[in-house]
């Protein structure tokens, strides 16, 4: 073999070492970028995560002190449901019983009651 060719070989090898050597080098490099950049959208996707998971748990709150008050608002709807109740009850019993009421102050006082019942629920 000729020095020359033994040269050319020799330059090649060199050439071939270094063009892998870059190569790898350049591929560890975006590599690392790609790494880089995979932690931040995970950081943010935590973020996001824990935002979503604030305002689900911030939703079911409302939700439960809206269910708490609407059974409170049916409870005291039902209880002057039944106060009005025994109150009209009373007054007739009442009329029932005084010597000075005729049935026509009875029915007048029914109607009054059950329109003044109908204004007051609206």
């Amino acid at each position: 073999m000729s020095t020359v060719l033994i040269i050319i070989i020799v330059l090649a090898v060199i050439a071939l070492v270094a063009f892998l050597v870059v190569g790898r080098k350049a591929k560890e490099r975006k590599d690392e970028t790609r790494r880089v950049e995979a932690g931040q959208h995970r950081d943010e996707a935590k973020v996001s995560s824990a935002r979503a998971d604030s305002r689900e748990a911030e939703a079911e709150e409302r939700q439960a002190r809206a269910k708490r008050e609407k059974a409170k608002a049916d409870e005291q709807a039902t209880l002057a449901r039944t106060e009005r109740q025994q109150a009209e009850d009373r007054h007739q019993h009442a009329d029932s019983l005084d010597p000075d009421v005729d049935e026509d102050d009875q029915r007048s006082r029914r109607q009054e009651g059950t329109q003044e019942g109908t204004q007051e629920r609206r």
